[in-house]
């Protein structure tokens, strides 16, 4: 019976944020997870804001108030780029699970994210050129 050693890198948890040599799919999971939790967390928040309807219009005039504010309009950018992007990741996942492409999955992955980010540059200059 051969034992295996496991070796332990140094830094741990922090190796999980190191960029150096990742492949491509190691960067498709942790987009995926990263606008996964982002998007979470923002319909906690939307939720939450919803709930200012029950407080009266002037709370929510004031919400919409602050909703325009630089701050919250490139927040609002994050969240729908994360939306396009993890859409796209998960069409390349669903694809992938039925087989088609599954020896194209790098390539899959570079067509998608750049179509997000086309996609997510388009929205942002309609979005600001509304706003100046």
């Amino acid at each position: 019976m051969e034992s295996k050693e496991i070796k332990k890198t140094g830094g741990g948890f922090l190796n999980w944020f190191d960029p150096r040599n990742r492949q491509p799919g190691t960067w498709a999971f942790i987009l995926n997870r990263i606008t996964g939790l982002g998007l979470t967390l923002y319909l906690f928040l939307h939720l939450m804001i919803l709930g200012l309807l029950a407080l009266g219009p002037n709370a929510f005039d004031a919400f919409i108030k602050l909703a325009s504010s630089p701050i919250i309009l490139i927040g609002e950018l994050l969240v729908v780029a994360a939306g396009i992007i993890h859409g796209f990741n998960g069409i390349r996942i669903g694809l992938t699970t039925f087989g088609v492409g599954v020896t194209k999955q790098k390539q899959m992955f570079y067509v998608f994210f750049a179509i997000a980010v086309v996609l997510s540059l388009y929205f942002a200059i309609v979005m600001f050129k509304h706003v100046v």
